[in-house]
């Protein structure tokens, strides 16, 4: 019933497309003008990549975090490694750059040397207070002198926060607005205000400033994202026309099929803006995935069009049969293919999700715009002519087909001992396989301000924040001295770690303090023995400087505090490593029934997003192998049918896998998406070959051999076009400047290269060898669905 529905539906199809050309033209031009109008709803992302569900225990512990102290990753830190800073005009000049950032309503305030203070003891009062470090413009070199060995050898409290002492590299540190930390307003602010500021001061100066930060790293970063989005698809459309040039050496052709995947481009960027979804590293793929994903469409549908014309002349029905012919083939694998995209759609990731909807959608959508385009095009033009339709009869082409055919016939038991072989070493590559989830791992090597990242990691151990929380359950717990020694205790473990900065807390503060009221002593910062602590808390209490201080490091009921200390780049197993061993101490210093002790982070954040993603993405996979299982399994009622369509289409996706655990591109956001993209793509080959090969099934009398050859030569010279426009084309993603977009590119290009090989030499092969028990009218039944034609005899 379903094959008779299906039989009946596209020449009616075909029927309405071509009586109502005008009409469809009007609705396309419509619904595209429609679609751009959307854009101005398009929006970049301005805030953190957020890989887990807000459900996730991790992300509620952020969450908790965020409510008591705040946006964590609200700093921009700049810094100077050299002497010349130190001259009195260098000098001056940098302390004035600090009151410049100041002044802007974006800034929450700047701490560096122009506006340090210095805690003091009042005897008079018998309190605490703030006196500025430095009270006037400096203007000899003795008094800078002064002032900087003052700072380095007397105030260990500024230490790693603001100069690094061994290399007298200075920093400043400006906090930013936390209301504008994932806004738009931030990335304008750094653009077009902060870098303007820092280049004039270069210029002036003649130093090198290093400027990081969170809100910094994720601003340039995002613009390389933007700006790499016209780069992409204009490379995508130049390597897919000049290679649909090269194939068809029709300008007209190649034409209409730019006019198919711009059109497919323009509603592709119309969906984000009409969903509101923010363009991310992922979605910023898509408008060129539309366009390497659109060709392959446009080589069918010209290709069986040229084909029809060279057989009988009639245009009028040769358009109606690439209609009612292709079409269905065509959605069939245009369904696939959004399949493979549609499984990201089951995470719980809304990175991953908005992804996968605007993906398949758009794939659907660009069938669409070429089943109609193409043939509606084609009927307001004259026949091809003769040079047009050479291709067809290319003299390489048939070579490489009669290659495969010969490999196929003569060398089957050569092909499973290679594919074998393969499979084995690709095995032992899985094993060697490492997850990444550090978040600066993808960005761009060559960039300024990752050569920047690594500055800041040298001098200062890094940009990444992690944070510890530590819930007293009593308020004003913080200040008790048992709390104070325990949380100074796991500073001090955090310190041995190699990858930690020194952890800045309340502990910190309370050492300035006894620091102070020993008139500034260097030896006696640390924490005040049982006999001082009484009266150094005493003074600390009355001193209004220090409660504005306590602010930043305990929350205002005094019963939570945050140990904050930053971490390198480093791998995913050292991550664990740390988190393991600081986890382990904490349950040692902090009894449970007293204190609640959480880690959190946008560095630890990243990490159990990453774990996350991984675990997911496999589902995914797994998901979508099955959707195709029972695709196959619905066209073709055999379980046989189903277990060779799958083995050339799971073979080169353990091949990629080895090669990446050989080469050592770990498992990481990006890269996870190569299996689910290549599969979705990859398995459309199978489509057309088996449909191809039913049919030459019934045509030939159940004779196996004879229909496994016909179909191979008949479906080859598509399936060979495909491949090397889906191949060419997701390599312009080599041209990126993001890692993870590299190997994206590049792993994707290399699977769907294999598929076509196992498709047109594994596939036969495994027909030839391993359907013979089903090769009857009685065994093997008849599909649901003809995906072709039984006249059909090309893609």
């Amino acid at each position: 019933m379903a094959a008779k529905l299906t039989k009946g539906f596209w020449p009616k199809t075909a029927n309405i497309i071509l009586r109502n050309r005008i009409l469809i033209i009007f609705l396309i031009t419509g619904f595209t003008i429609f679609m751009a109008m959307q854009w101005q709803y398009m929006r970049f992302s301005s805030s953190q990549t957020n890989l887990l569900p807000d459900d996730h225990p991790v992300n509620q512990q952020y969450q908790d975090f965020l409510s008591k102290f705040g946006e964590e990753g609200n700093a921009v830190v700049f810094a100077i490694r050299d002497s010349a800073l130190f001259k009195p005009e260098n000098f001056n000049r940098w302390n004035k750059l600090s009151k410049q950032l100041g002044a802007f309503p974006e800034v929450e305030f700047v701490l560096s040397t122009d506006n340090l203070q210095e805690l003091v003891k009042d005897n008079e009062k018998q309190e605490f207070k703030m006196q500025p470090l430095i009270s006037r413009e400096l203007t000899t070199q003795k008094e800078i002198d002064s002032i900087t060995n003052h700072l380095f050898n007397n105030l260990p409290f500024y230490e790693n926060l603001i100069y690094n002492k061994e290399s007298r590299t200075l920093r400043t540190i400006v906090y930013l607005d936390k209301d504008i930390v994932n806004t738009s307003v931030r990335k304008d602010f750094i653009l077009q205000d902060l870098n303007t500021l820092v280049k004039n001061f270069e210029k002036e100066t003649s130093l090198d400033v290093h400027i990081s930060g969170m809100p910094y790293v994720r601003t340039m970063n995002s613009q390389n994202i933007i700006d790499e989005i016209g780069k992409f698809i204009l490379a995508a459309l130049g390597v897919t026309s000049i290679i649909f040039f090269f194939f068809f050496r029709s300008i007209r052709a190649t034409f209409i099929s730019m006019c198919v995947v711009i059109i497919g481009v323009m509603w592709a960027f119309g969906l984000l803006g009409l969903l509101q979804y923010e363009i991310t590293v992922l979605t910023a793929l898509i408008p060129p995935l539309i366009i390497v994903i659109g060709i392959p469409n446009c080589i069918f549908l010209i290709n069986k069009y040229q084909q029809e014309v060279k057989k009988h002349g009639n245009q009028a029905l040769s358009l109606q049969r690439v209609i009612s012919k292709i079409g269905n083939a065509t959605l069939m694998t245009n369904i696939t293919t959004a399949s493979g995209f549609a499984t990201f759609i089951i995470t719980d990731s809304k990175l991953l999700k908005e992804f996968g909807i605007v993906a398949s959608i758009n794939i659907i959508g660009i069938f669409i715009i070429s089943l109609l385009i193409i043939p509606i095009a084609y009927s307001f033009m004259p026949l091809p002519k003769t040079k047009h339709l050479k291709h067809l009869n290319k003299k390489w082409i048939d070579a490489f087909v009669s290659w495969m055919e010969s490999i196929v016939r003569h060398r089957r038991i050569s092909v499973y001992i290679v594919s074998i072989a393969v499979l084995v070493l690709s095995i032992i590559g899985i094993y060697q396989i490492r997850i990444s989830g550090s978040p600066i791992e993808d960005m761009p090597k060559n960039a300024e301000f990752f050569h920047d990242i690594r500055f800041f990691e040298k001098e200062f151990k890094g940009i990444m924040p992690v944070e510890i929380v530590v819930d007293t359950k009593t308020p004003k717990g913080v200040l008790k001295p048992a709390t104070l020694k325990r949380m100074n205790q796991l500073g001090e473990v955090i310190e041995e770690i190699p990858e930690l900065s020194t952890p800045v807390s309340v502990v910190n503060l309370i050492k300035y303090s006894k620091q102070a009221f020993y008139n500034g002593l260097p030896k006696y910062y640390q924490l005040p023995t049982s006999q001082e602590n009484s009266f150094i808390m005493d003074v600390a209490r009355k001193s209004s400087n220090n409660s504005d201080l306590l602010k930043t490091f305990v929350d205002s009921t005094g019963q939570s505090a945050r140990i904050t200390t930053f971490m390198r780049d480093v791998t995913t197993s050292r991550m664990e490593q740390i988190e393991e061993r600081l986890l382990e101490n904490i349950a040692k210093i902090f009894p449970a029934e007293r204190y609640n002790v959480y880690m959190t982070g946008s560095a630890l954040l990243f990490l159990k997003g990453t774990k996350y993603l991984v675990k997911n993405l496999i589902m995914s996979l797994a998901l979508a192998i099955g959707l195709i299982a029972l695709f196959m399994a619905y066209l073709f009622r055999s379980f046989r049918m189903i277990i060779i369509s799958l083995i050339p289409n799971l073979l080169p996706l353990v091949i990629t896998a080895g090669i990446m655990g050989f080469v050592g591109v770990p498992i990481k956001p990006s890269t996870i998406l190569v299996f689910s993209i290549a599969f979705g793509i990859s398995v459309d080959d199978t489509i057309h070959f088996l449909a191809k090969y039913r049919q030459e099934l019934t045509a030939n009398n159940w004779r196996i051999e004879k229909s496994v050859y016909n179909a191979l030569r008949e479906t080859g010279v598509s399936m060979f076009y495909t491949s090397i426009v889906l191949f060419f084309g997701f390599s312009v993603f080599v041209i990126s400047n993001f890692g993870g977009t590299v190997a994206l590119g590049s792993l994707v290009s290399a699977t769907l290269l294999l598929a076509m090989l196992a498709n047109l030499i594994l596939l036969p092969s495994l027909l030839l060898s391993l359907e013979k028990s089903i090769a009857n009218k009685q065994t093997l039944k008849k599909p649901q669905i003809d995906i072709l034609p039984q006249d059909e005899h090309s893609n």
